[in-house]
């Protein structure tokens, strides 16, 4: 990416709408924007525009306008002929989402003038965005660091009002601001050891070395806070993968349905019926849910039922959670015992569907789990399955607390390389002595190499690459 050249892009999701909005970034805006817009309400221009002393026809120009102000008029093409009617929207530098010299033209928001309107701006001068690329200039400008732009893209994709929230804080620098002191503690040890080594070894305080050390562990402490919120940063992001198993009629696309809403899979009283893997998503207690509905575990000499069970297996392998239905109007049977024996109780919702018709006799006799009932074609039991799985997915992670900025995989491998050397810091400091300084500052230096790359204190082209690439060409 250059970030000299001007940009643009449409900012809007593609499809129909009200509004369109098509923004353009970069030195040469204000060229562009004298070109294609002509303002059509003079007296809102002159209100809006300086100097005093200028001509009118100087005064409908986007390039005098005042920033924080609209322009109402209309796109033109080359030849003079109106493309659409529009507001002009202007942010002078470094007042803007990227910090440069920004427009916005809010049209109608059919994707045909859209494409209209960015193709008249790539004419005049400017070049189609790149993924990512006024968030990763927002960023080369000092307007926010790394994991605030990641927030733009998390806030963005949220599935949940809890992942919002989440971003918003993240953007807000409700994160940043514990990675910057879990930095700014390290980079002040560093100093301290570097200090120790100007010293010869008996000139320095017999508690110079223990108190380096009770600073590496009151950093250890605050990394190890921050990869806490990992599991939870996982869920609010990717969702959690919740698989439905069991054998055939259990009524497993039955509560598939339950739990959406919907007639979303086929339900029949022939087994077999669902032969590959069904998935949908779904909200859950503020965590966005990836429900699949798979084949019915069983013997049969049918191939494409073979490779449906096969995907069954492998995606409740994959799970974070895993629903196994039984159907109690049946006696309790071995293959569903020798299913359950593959199955963690820890992450596992057994099922005890068709109450309403328990056989004569029924026994539940798998220890570790804690069977919920059901009569799902009466619709009871629905509540109870949904508290259920939201108690397994709070193991380890507390969803009844105010959503927080939490971290995200590319955040979790960069702490856990700082972890690697803060133990081995740690180790060197418990040594003393120049013999031990020496090598923990060396330590000490990697890990605040792999600390400063979370929030862009150090930052090289391949990490933007990789995290500007993954958004929308319009952000």
């Amino acid at each position: 990416m250059s970030t000299t050249d001007t940009i643009a892009a449409i900012a809007t999701p593609p499809g129909q709408g009200g509004v369109g909005i098509v923004r353009v970034s970069g030195s040469k805006v204000w060229k562009i924007a004298d070109q294609i817009f002509q303002c059509l309400d003079p007296s809102a221009a002159r209100e809006a525009s300086h100097p005093r002393g200028s001509d009118r026809r100087e005064r409908q120009k986007p390039s005098v306008a005042k920033g924080g102000t609209f322009l109402h008029g209309k796109v033109i093409a080359a030849a003079g002929a109106e493309i659409d009617e529009a507001l002009c929207l202007i942010f002078r530098a470094p007042k803007s989402y990227t910090g440069e010299d920004t427009i916005e033209i809010q049209g109608h928001g059919g994707p045909v003038v859209l494409k209209k309107i960015l193709r008249r701006c790539l004419d005049a001068g400017a070049r189609m965005a790149e993924p990512g690329e006024f968030t990763k200039r927002a960023f080369l400008n000092g307007k926010m660091d790394l994991v605030q732009a990641e927030a733009v893209a998390d806030l963005i994709h949220a599935q949940s009002d809890r992942a919002a929230k989440a971003a918003l804080e993240q953007l807000e620098g409700g994160l940043s601001k514990q990675f910057n002191a879990l930095y700014d503690g390290l980079m002040e040890t560093a100093a301290d050891i570097e200090t120790t080594l100007d010293f010869v070894e008996d000139e320095l305080p017999d508690d110079v070395f223990p108190n380096l050390g009770k600073k590496l562990d009151e950093s250890f402490q605050g990394l190890e806070t921050l990869l806490a919120t990992w599991d939870e940063g996982r869920l609010l992001r990717e969702g959690a993968r919740v698989v439905i198993m069991g054998r055939p009629n259990a009524g497993k696309s039955t509560l598939f349905n339950a739990l959406l809403g919907s007639d979303r899979a086929i339900v029949t009283e022939l087994p077999g019926t669902t032969r590959d893997v069904i998935e949908e998503t779904l909200v859950l207690d503020g965590v966005p849910l990836r429900v699949l509905d798979t084949a019915g575990l069983r013997e049969t000499e049918c191939l494409i039922e073979q490779e449906g069970i096969r995907r069954a297996r492998a995606h409740s392998a994959a799970a974070d959670i895993a629903v196994y239905l039984i159907d109690s109007s049946l006696p309790f049977s071995k293959e569903d015992e020798a299913h359950l024996a593959k199955l963690d109780p820890k992450r596992t919702v057994v099922v005890l569907n068709k109450a309403d018709k328990k056989v004569s006799g029924f026994k539940f006799q798998v220890s570790g789990f804690k069977p919920v009932e059901t009569s799902l074609l009466a619709g009871t039991g629905i509540v109870e399955v949904k508290a259920a799985v939201a108690a397994k997915l709070e193991t380890g992670v507390n969803l009844n607390t105010p959503a927080h900025a939490v971290i995200s995989e590319r955040h979790r491998n960069l702490l856990e390389l700082a972890r690697v050397e803060l133990i081995q810091a740690r180790e060197r400091i418990s040594e003393g002595g120049e013999t031990g300084a020496a090598p923990a500052a060396e330590h000490l230096c990697a890990a605040l190499e792999a600390l400063g790359q979370v929030t862009g204190r150090v930052y090289h082209n391949e990490l933007l690459d990789n995290i500007f690439s993954r958004f929308c060409i319009g952000k």
